[in-house]
């Protein structure tokens, strides 16, 4: 089979190599691994998508005309397995409506939709607000049984994270920041409750929000994509565009524009802004560490100078590990 090359965005790229062998030999046989499901599930291929950080995706039709799109993931110890049981459970409410898929693989056929929030420009609260909106549909509550990590299974697996890349990359912050993580993790890790616990995304961020075409004069609508798929506070969510923007928040006060933030997704949700915070710190520290490990490394930095500045005020309270 004569496989054709394939564009792998740099970030993808960086993130495979990050997860070792796996992610390496990934990178070696994606042109052949891209050929073969498009041959198996009969795909006529396009471009190759921006935007994506977790896998390699690109335009795709179906034999029978359906514009869709293929995403094949990089290798990691769950898989896509979470990600299409999310899906599978949504059912396209909230979320992109899943094609076709392939466990073993890691590919997965999903439907097409139009451009990602981030692409288009919006002010930051307007895309906090389509964000919410979104997440306001697709939060619903799942079975007991449901088979996707808990919110405590999250926070454990975030603080072990932290502490060891912490180690690892010789202390790139403050104690006191990692201290203030660790604490919060401990915090939403207790506060998990199955009886009010919803489907979340894991990762709602505006690049992997994107509109649906064609929704008439009722205003944009917005689908999720490439969910990690968890049953959680509704606060997790959240957490997510509260770490993201740094820029922004250091621009000015990075404290006070940040707890100004956290208000604003309280009241977009009426979630409480107490585990929006706590959350939204332990995910700002844990993705500045990884983007750092990853080689992003002024992104990184980003992160944690926000972080600095949140840990040395500390607007919602809280107290912090003693590190050893």
């Amino acid at each position: 089979m004569s496989a054709r090359r394939v564009d792998i965005p740099d970030l993808v790229r960086r993130k495979a190599t990050a997860r070792g062998e796996l992610g390496l030999e990934w990178l070696k046989r994606l042109d052949l691994l891209v050929e073969a499901i498009a041959f198996d599930w009969g795909l006529t291929l396009g471009t190759t998508l921006p935007g994506g950080t977790e896998g390699y995706v690109a335009e795709a039709e179906t034999r029978d005309g359906v514009e869709a799109v293929l995403k094949l993931a990089i290798p990691s110890d769950d898989g896509v397995a979470n990600e299409i049981r999310t899906l599978e459970f949504a059912g396209g409410r909230g979320y992109a409506i899943l094609l076709r898929h392939d466990v073993v693989r890691n590919a997965l056929l999903l439907e097409r939709l139009g451009p990602r929030l981030s692409s288009q420009g919006l002010p930051v609260e307007a895309q906090m607000g389509a964000i919410c909106a979104t997440l306001r549909e697709a939060w619903v509550p799942v079975p007991a049984e449901f088979l996707l990590p808990t919110g405590a299974d999250k926070a454990a697996s975030l603080a072990g994270f932290i502490g060891t890349a912490w180690a690892e990359l010789d202390h790139p912050c403050s104690s006191r920041v990692v201290a203030r993580a660790l604490s919060f993790a401990d915090s939403r890790g207790a506060a998990f409750d199955p009886a009010s616990a919803v489907l979340v995304h894991g990762d709602a961020h505006a690049a992997n929000t994107l509109l649906v075409p064609e929704v008439g004069a009722a205003g944009d609508h917005y689908k999720f994509v490439d969910p990690d798929g968890l049953v959680a506070e509704r606060a997790y969510d959240l957490a997510i565009p509260m770490r993201e923007w740094a820029g922004e928040l250091l621009a000015g006060d990075a404290c006070e524009l940040g707890r100004e933030r956290c208000l604003l997704l309280s009241r977009l949700t009426d979630v409480d802004p107490v585990p929006i915070w706590e959350w939204g710190f332990v995910e700002r520290v844990s993705t500045g560490l990884l983007l750092l490990k990853v080689g992003a490394r002024e992104w990184g930095r980003e992160f944690l100078a926000v972080a600095e500045e949140w840990a040395a005020r500390n607007p919602f309270g809280g107290v912090g590990h003693r590190l050893r």
